[in-house]
Formats: C-alpha cells, structure tokens, sequence
C-alpha cells in the first residue's frame, strides 16, 4: 500500500489509472437505461461501439458489446431505442476511458413504456401536479407568445398561421429544439427556462406533430413535467393529435387537442372580436337612445301637468284661507287667555277670603302659648293654664302676654270666672 500522496511524494499517472480501475472494477455487473444514439458495427470487427444517452440530462456513456448483440435483438435497435442494457464497467487505463461491457440488451417495448408511464402518472397525481387550483389562466391578449416546437415542423407552421391569421399584430418567440430522441428533453427544458424568464412573454406553447409512443415519450419526461409545473407563465401542450395524451398534457395550464387548436385558444379571433365590439356598440347606442327617449317622454308629461305652469297658482290660491286661518287661531288665542285670565282672578279671590290674613283683618287672633323656643297654638282652656306666656297674632303683628286666669263657656250658661 502506498503512502497518502503529497507535494513532496506525487503518485505518478499510472498509480491514479490502477486504483481508478480498481474502484470501477469494484461496481460489478450492472442494468442500465437509456437511449441509444449512436450505433457502430464495422463489417467483420469483434467489437460494435453504442453510445447510450440519459433522456433527462446531457449526460451519456459508452458501450461496447458482440455485433450479435445488436443483430439478434428481438427488435431493430435503431438511434433513439429505448434500451436495458445489462453489463461491467471498465476503465481503460491507458485512455483513460470508461465504457461498459455489455452482455445483455433488451430493447424496451411498448407495453413496458406504457406501464411506466402510468406508474409516473400515477405518482405525478398523487403529489397533486394535475389538480386544476395549479392551473394559471391563459391571458386574453398576450403581448407574446413563446413557441417552443421542431425546427421548419408542421406545428410551428400550423400554430404561426392560424395565429397570425386570428390576430396579425401577435409576436411571437420560436425556440426550436429537438423533439424527439435523446436531446429532446435537455433542449426543451432549455429553451423553457429562456422563455419562462422573459418578461415579455405571457404565455408558451408547446407544440409538436403526431406520432409513435416513443415520438413523443420526451413530453412524458419526469424532469419537463416537473419544470411545465414550477414555471411562472402559463404554458399550453400542443402535442400530437386529438388521442394522444403525453403527461405534459395533465400539468399543463391548457391542453390543446393539436397544434391548431392551440393557435385559436391563445389569441382572440380579431374578425369576430370586432364584430362583437361593433354589436356591443349598436346595442350600447340603441340602449342610450331608448333611455333619451323615455325621459323626454318624462319631461314632456312634467312638464304639461299646472303645478309646473304655474307653480305659484297653488300658493295664491291659499292666501285667503292661510289669513283666515291666522285670525282664527289669533282669536282663540285671545279668548283662551281672557278666560283663563278670569278663572286665576277668581280663584285668587277665593283664596284670600278663606285664607287666615282675612280671618285675622275680620277680628279674629291667633293665641299661641311661647314655651322655650317653641310656641303652641291654644285650642282649649286646658292648653293655657294660669301663667302661661302667650303670644297674640292678630292682623298687623302680634302681642305678647300671660294667662291671668280660664272661663269655660257652654251655649245655656254664663261666663264662669276660674
């Protein structure tokens, strides 16, 4: 075993490639996917040469194998075959490459690539990527449309001329990328990214033609399913035709049955937009002149009734009557205080005479016995007895004076001194 390297002690290039080698040899045997883009098998050599390429990054490793691998394989393997590929990793110490041996290929059917689809579909909704509350709204009149779609294609050519057709002032930016095979998603989540970025652009169409599964197995990727969903604009799948439903499809803001489809529901049809603008106004002109109509019908009836002719004819006609009225009411008034002014005259007079300032004026006085501070009016003899002090109100001011002695009078006898 050699000693950590060092400045001092470098390890030399050959020791670096044996233990890299040595590591790599330590991985064993192992299953790998991906998709073939590239295919050498040279007439009468021992060794065919594939390149297999990640569909989600720009990411791809070298294979090599027996030509009969790829002659006899059930199914044509072809650029763009989806594959197992079954093998050891190797490093070339003199190279310093990397490549797998393979020993096994199985081309991926149909069949497997749909029930894988299901199952990433399956999982894709169980996070909630296709529930409706994540859909943005598609703006009515974007100032412009991002286009992502193949080069010269018959999408790009279908959804520019429909559009321009519907709207001739619409702009767009067109990214075209590859859309289908091993590049596809890495350029598609590229060109998304730039145009997700623009501020410009109000919305992103993705568009591509009809085909096979695997044609259009890229928009079913994973990594452009997840990246359509955490985009800021609204973004419409325009891929295939009416029966083909690639994943981009369910996370999508809108689903477009084709390309042409998507041309017409990203911008408004300018002819029938104008149309609806010209009834609108016919209907708004027709509303305001019906209303004109009705209040100078309304003004007109105002103004024909007598109280607008001649609006102080009412006044004039109650002088007479408001007069009468005032005099009535200045009459009552008067008679009101006159006798009320009498009832308080006559009951002031019966006040004084029963009041006691008259009984005393009459002769009469008020005999009160003065004990302490405190003073008695006498009602019977018994209240006075001899030497009581008394006190005599009569009618301007008051006597004093002490009890001598009683008499008791009775009606049938005379005074009896006591």
């Amino acid at each position: 075993m050699r000693q950590p390297s060092s400045a001092e002690e470098p390890w030399p290039v050959r020791t670096v490639a044996i233990k890299v080698a040595q590591w790599i040899e330590r991985l064993g045997a192992v299953w790998v996917e991906g998709q073939v883009t590239q295919i050498s098998v040279r007439p009468g050599a021992r060794t065919a040469f594939l390149v297999l390429r990640d569909p989600a990054a720009d990411m791809s490793l070298s294979v090599t194998c027996a030509p009969e691998l790829i002659r006899q394989s059930p199914v044509p393997l072809t650029e763009g075959s989806r594959v197992v590929v079954h093998g050891k990793l190797s490093y070339f110490t003199g190279r310093g490459t990397i490549s797998l041996r393979a020993t096994e290929i199985r081309p991926v059917g149909v069949g497997e690539l749909l029930a894988r689809l299901e199952r990433l579909k399956a999982l894709l909704a169980a996070e909630g990527l296709f529930d409706e509350r994540l859909k943005r709204p598609i703006p009515f009149l974007p100032r412009t449309v991002g286009l992502i779609t193949g080069r010269a294609s018959a999408a790009e050519h279908d959804v520019l001329s429909v559009a321009r057709q519907r709207w001739p002032a619409v702009r767009f930016e067109v990214r075209n990328t590859a859309v289908q095979g091993p590049t596809a998603v890495p350029q598609i989540l590229e060109a998304l990214t730039e145009l997700d970025r623009d501020p410009e652009v109000d919305v992103i169409v993705l568009a591509r033609g009809g085909g096979s599964v695997e044609d259009l197995l890229a928009f079913s990727d994973e990594t452009l399913c997840r990246a359509i969903v955490a985009a800021t604009t609204p973004i419409v799948s325009a891929i295939g035709h009416e029966p083909d439903n690639p994943l981009s499809d369910y996370v999508a803001d809108l689903r477009a049955a084709t390309p042409t489809d998507a041309a017409k529901r990203i911008v408004p049809d300018a002819t029938a937009e104008l149309a609806a603008v010209a009834d609108l106004r016919e209907r708004a002109a027709a509303a305001l002149r019906g209303w004109v109509q009705r209040e100078s019908r309304a003004l007109q009836q105002l103004r024909s009734r007598p109280v607008l002719a001649d609006p102080l004819r009412a006044l004039t006609q109650r002088v007479d009557e408001v007069e009468r009225l005032r005099t009535a009411a200045r009459r009552a008034v008067q008679h009101t205080l006159s006798t009320q002014t009498t009832g308080v005259t006559h009951l002031r007079d019966k006040l004084t005479a029963v009041g006691p300032a008259a009984t005393l004026a009459r002769g009469y006085a008020v005999v009160q016995r003065v004990t302490g501070p405190e003073r008695h009016v006498v009602h019977a003899v018994a209240d006075a007895p001899p030497g009581s002090q008394l006190r005599i109100r009569v009618a301007d001011g008051a006597v004093s004076a002490a009890a001598l002695g009683s008499q008791i009078l009775t009606p049938t006898t005379k005074e009896v001194p006591r």
